[in-house]
């Protein structure tokens, strides 16, 4: 192993030994907002999204709601959520202003409840190019409570500390005993003037709520794994992590992990949770048999001397694409075709999870290198539309590949923590290999989510024809733009023609390919003319119906990704009889079907 890759080494220790797992978060928590010079009650309310009156319920002391004197904590109520099932906290959609830095909004606007890198992860826009009135996300964290501390608190107040306050003056502000406060916050330096806590407070009644077991979010201290973790909006940095041989070679391990990291500044900045402790404290050894994150086969570490002799130093002649995140070459690496994408490391700053086509090895030098197998045999795009004299795929063949793209796309969906949208689902990104096999490949735009949250919302990147409503029109991502992307590509294999195709109608105006007729008595119109009368017309016919479910309009009612794959190995099995339709007019049946 090369001493550089040993640098990435810690963020994994970090990220397994972090267990930091919620399966609930709390009805009510507390932040307390520092009232500055220029900002009032109003002004919390709207950035909080919470009404004055409820504010004013945990805040007794104030007899005037319309004055309030400056350099005052307010208590302000939000709810805790279990956020992607990692870590407590809450995502507050804030409007931005004129002059906002990520500074200013986390410091004045948000009274540190945050911080500046914090604020910066979780949303799209460089520092220096922040719109005016554009929606951003910004996190706050919060408590639920700790049993293995007290079963007597179940409300928690998030308070960033100021310069000059004490454990002593915040334990005596909050009514609580010192040694209580101080082992909620183990690790927390009450002489730093700086970082946040969670005090015991009190509830509208004046008192101190008990801990419900049902609600206890976090268990222990391992909620430090949040600066490495998933957080709703984030974009963060994938790590391919070298797994193999340790050096004494007592363990040989079969996977490699691509796995979300930090920079380290983020961690002495921040800490989570009661019982968190910070991640720089937190290097004992770790298991390394079921390590977090989406997993490759057998991924092994390259020299840059050998990655750069097999692509001839990267030359022209060898470029084969340009990715979301870096170009890719071509290589003869170790008596196998493969592909080399060289990571632009500014983007990686945003997000990596290349997944479905085979991670071979990778590289870590000047910049990050991952070698993939090559997929020789083109992408889905070009079989549909004859490229270079490709035969047209059999009716078989296209249900199969439907199936393939859509169980790669269910695994990023369902079963990956944090849940990953790809934002560029079309026929170029699937790959076809030698035995027709659908590969999803180019997640240079995927984003995270967070699991049964809002939908999140960043700037327009993606494919025209491919993108749903509320994506081209609002920006809103969830896995459902992922679902309408599919469902032009089941028109795509029905069809064979473009997202967008010209009429013939006499302005010869563009359309969207999901606009055209597809009753059953029209189509036969609808379908590749290369597939002649070699398919089962019922069959294409339920293809269609999935294609119109995953394309409707509103998200909420398409299907999810395991859904389709249900109903994709159905079509593809036996003749059995299935109504789409009921995906998207009857939700019960739609959330059955999705296994929740």
């Amino acid at each position: 192993m090369t001493t550089k890759s040993l640098v990435f080494l810690p963020f994994l220790l970090l990220i397994l030994r972090a267990e930091a797992n919620c399966r609930s978060g709390c009805k009510l928590a507390l932040a307390s907002y520092y009232l500055r010079e220029g900002t009032n009650l109003s002004y919390i309310s709207q950035i909080f999204g919470q009404k004055t009156s409820e504010i004013l319920k945990f805040n007794p002391s104030i007899r005037n709601q319309d004055y309030v004197e400056k350099e005052t904590r307010i208590s302000v109520p939000f709810t805790c959520d279990c956020l992607n099932g990692v870590f407590l906290g809450h995502t507050f959609a804030y409007t931005t202003q004129p002059g906002d830095t990520y500074k200013k909004i986390a410091q004045i606007a948000f009274s540190n409840l945050t911080t500046e890198d914090w604020v910066e992860r979780v949303n799209v826009f460089k520092p220096t190019e922040i719109p005016n009135g554009v929606v951003i996300n910004v996190t706050v964290n919060c408590s639920c409570g700790d049993v293995r501390v007290s079963r007597d608190y179940g409300l928690f107040l998030t308070y960033p500390l100021r310069s000059g306050e004490s454990l002593s003056e915040v334990s005596a502000e909050a009514g609580v005993p010192a040694e209580v406060v101080r082992r909620y916050n183990p690790d927390s330096d009450f002489g730093a003037g700086s970082g946040l806590v969670f005090v015991p407070a009190r509830d509208d009644k004046g008192s101190f709520l008990p801990l419900r077991l049902i609600r206890a979010g976090i268990s222990g201290g391992a909620i430090a794994g949040i600066c490495v973790g998933a957080i709703g909006g984030g974009l963060l940095v994938a790590l391919v992590v070298y797994v193999g041989m340790y050096r004494n070679r007592r363990k040989k391990v079969g996977e490699a992990s691509i796995l979300p990291s930090l920079p380290s500044q983020q961690h002495q900045s921040l800490q989570f949770g009661p019982g968190g402790s910070r991640l720089e404290k937190r290097l004992e050894s770790v298991e390394v048999d079921s390590p977090r994150g989406i997993t490759v086969d057998k991924s092994v570490e390259f020299s840059y001397e050998e990655l750069a002799k097999a692509t001839h130093g990267f030359s022209l002649s060898n470029k084969i694409g340009q990715g979301g995140f870096g170009s890719v070459f071509y290589a003869q690496l170790r008596d196998e075709k493969a592909a080399i994408k060289k990571m632009d490391m500014q983007a990686s700053k945003e997000f990596l999870a290349e997944l479905k086509v085979r991670l071979i090895g990778y590289c870590v030098e000047s910049s990050l290198f991952l070698v993939y197998e090559y997929i020789e045999n083109g992408n889905l795009s070009q079989h549909l539309r004859g490229s270079g004299g490709r035969e047209a795929l059999s009716w078989t063949a296209r249900v199969q590949i439907a199936l393939d793209a859509a169980r790669g796309l269910e695994y990023i969906h369902e079963h990956t923590v944090p849940v990953y949208i790809h934002r560029d689902v079309k026929s170029a990104n699937i790959l076809i290999d030698k035995n027709y096999r659908g590969k999803v490949a180019d997640f240079g735009l995927t984003r995270l989510t967070e699991y049964g949250s809002c939908s999140l919302q960043t700037r327009l990147e993606g494919t025209f024809g491919y993108m749903s409503p509320e994506y081209a029109q609002y920006g809103d991502v969830s896995p459902k733009v992922d679902v309408y992307a599919f469902g032009v590509v089941l028109y795509e294999l029905v069809s064979a023609k473009e997202a967008i195709v010209k009429t013939n109608e006499p302005l010869n105006e563009s359309k969207a390919l999901i606009a055209l007729p597809e009753q059953k008595d029209d189509l036969r119109k609808l379908v590749d003319p290369r597939l002649a009368d070699n398919y089962p017309l019922d069959s294409v016919y339920k293809m269609c119906q999935l294609a119109r479910a995953c394309t409707h309009e509103n998200p909420q009612l398409r299907p999810s990704m395991r859904s389709i794959v249900v109903a994709l190995i159905t079509l593809s099995s036996s003749n059995e009889d299935w109504d789409v339709g009921s995906f998207y007019e009857n939700q019960a049946i739609m959330h059955l079907m999705a296994g929740r």
